[in-house]
């Protein structure tokens, strides 16, 4: 047997169950429009649950949107295809196997919710603004870590949320292409 989930208790299969219905249900409706009851609905569990499980809404999605992003470590990298390999990192996080949504429930939910507002500054803090500060040395780090996450949080809002026809539509090369190199520039290496 090679799957692993049925060694999971009957409690944990329930909490990944609830997880998975409310990362849906949040990147579909962002937090506001998204219930306790909705994602117990999907989930095809009691709303209790969801509330003995996570505590409260804000607290489900706290854990429906935490993600790391697995950033390399950029100073082992070519410093003149740093743009370029963050973009295509970033799509992997977005489109790749390992993608659980984060990104776009944190995005759809940001702009009228600030607990998702918080949860997307504690990514760039925590996670963005270190790594690419190590990787520029630059004294200007922060400004242009700002710059970059503006690219790729926009490029990610029209893809993923937003469904731009023609942003959708371009192949992954083309996108770790075009904004790779505007990426480069912002990071001034």
């Amino acid at each position: 047997m090679t799957d692993a989930s049925p060694r999971l208790s009957k409690s944990q299969r329930t909490r990944a169950s609830i997880l998975r219905a409310a990362r849906d249900l949040f990147a579909a409706e962002g937090y506001e429009r998204a219930t306790v009851r909705d994602v117990a609905a999907r989930a095809e569990v009691d709303p209790a649950l969801v509330i003995r499980y996570f505590g409260s809404k804000d607290g489900l999605f706290a854990r429906a949107a935490d993600f790391d992003l697995r950033l390399p470590d950029l100073s082992d990298m070519d410093r003149a295809r740093l743009g370029p390999a963050l973009v295509r990192h970033f799509l992997d996080v977005w489109e790749g196997p390992g993608s659980n949504g984060g990104m776009t429930i944190l995005l759809r939910s940001a702009a009228s919710n600030p607990l998702a507002a918080e949860k997307l500054q504690e990514v760039f803090a925590g996670q963005v603004l270190p790594a690419l500060a190590r990787a520029s040395g630059a004294p200007d780090a922060a400004e242009r870590a700002g710059l970059v996450a503006s690219q790729l949080l926009g490029l990610a809002l029209g893809r993923y949320v937003l469904k731009l026809p023609p942003l959708v539509a371009l192949p992954a090369e083309r996108i770790v292409e075009e904004v790779g190199a505007t990426v480069q520039r912002y990071l001034g290496v």
